[in-house]
């Protein structure tokens, strides 16, 4: 480890507000990440923060607290470009959660197809400037040409202003993408900037899917997260069948000494007011998310997973 000092983080809320709000049966989380045990796979030495191990016991209970049945566990940069964690968390969920993990120019069809054989379904890149990370377009593009045929998303964490600059980028890449957290766009700026501007034509493009997830890190107002709304309403109303919601749990990031982290009963209580049709919601929660998952195992009916080459 070296001497740079790398800041503690809080932990999720242990005793999350029971939701008013009551899931549909088949309900996705697509958005949690399970880190450590810190014994096993240790942190990355070159993360931005040190958050607390998020145990998988701990999110299975809290969706059967919260009423989710389904869920995806999405890599995060705390443990760099080691998948193991989530590969463990994915194996040992009984089926009830299906993995995204972050892949490298070392990336081959092969390997991609082992990935999907133990529950992967997707590749992730997170380069937002607080989090970590960086971007590299060849590698991406590399891992691109790599999960393709297995029918595969690729995922951004970005900031908005970056969301601008990759908008011609995103907009042609040729597998389905999702935008993590409302693009991370300023909403201080309001819904007519350039940031979400460009974030609502993205979201007009067959493949583009937006992660209404996140709230709490691009609201000012905090909950009810009032602020996020317009956003909110904006998207759906541009793509309502190209829209999917996590939790973000175990909300990394949060310091210690700052603001506290979100209340996961809260964040989905939020959702009666940030999703206000009930049509819109059972499509947000159940059948956009099953609806993209069946898109990513397209390669298992399409015959690509009996391929011995393709590297």
């Amino acid at each position: 480890m070296s001497n740079q000092y790398i800041p503690e983080c809080l932990g999720p809320v242990e005793n999350p507000t029971k939701p008013k709000l009551k899931f549909p049966a088949g309900a996705w989380d697509t958005h949690f990440h399970v880190l450590g045990p810190l014994d096993q796979f240790p942190y990355s030495e070159k993360r931005r923060y040190s958050p607390p191990e998020a145990r998988l016991k701990d999110i299975l209970e809290l969706h059967d607290f919260l009423g989710i049945d389904r869920g995806i566990v999405v890599h995060a940069n705390t443990h760099g470009k080691n998948n193991l964690p989530f590969l463990k968390a994915v194996a040992q969920s009984d089926g009830r959660y299906l993995g995204v993990v972050r892949l490298t120019r070392s990336a081959t069809f092969t390997s991609c197809k082992r990935l999907h054989s133990l529950g992967i379904r997707g590749a992730r890149f997170a380069f937002n400037p607080q989090h970590g990370g960086t971007f590299d377009q060849a590698e991406v593009e590399h891992v691109v040409s790599k999960i393709k045929p297995l029918g595969w998303f690729v995922e951004f964490h970005l900031e908005g202003k970056t969301l601008v600059e990759m908008e011609d980028w995103l907009s042609k890449l040729s597998v389905p993408v999702i935008i993590d957290h409302f693009g991370r766009v300023d909403i201080q700026q309001g819904v007519g900037h350039t940031e979400f501007k460009a974030l609502l034509r993205l979201a007009e493009c067959d493949h583009i899917w937006t992660k209404i997830s996140g709230v709490d890190r691009i609201s000012d107002a905090g909950y009810p997260y009032e602020d996020v709304m317009p956003f909110s309403h904006m998207l759906i109303e541009t793509s309502p069948s190209r829209i999917i919601w996590g939790s973000d749990w175990p909300h990394t990031g949060y310091l210690e000494g700052g603001p506290t982290s979100p209340d996961d009963g809260e964040l989905i209580d939020c959702l009666q007011w940030i999703v206000p049709d009930n049509n819109d919601l059972q499509s947000i929660l159940v059948s956009n998310p099953a609806r993209l998952i069946a898109m990513a195992d397209g390669g298992a009916s399409s015959g690509f997973l009996d391929q011995e080459s393709g590297d």
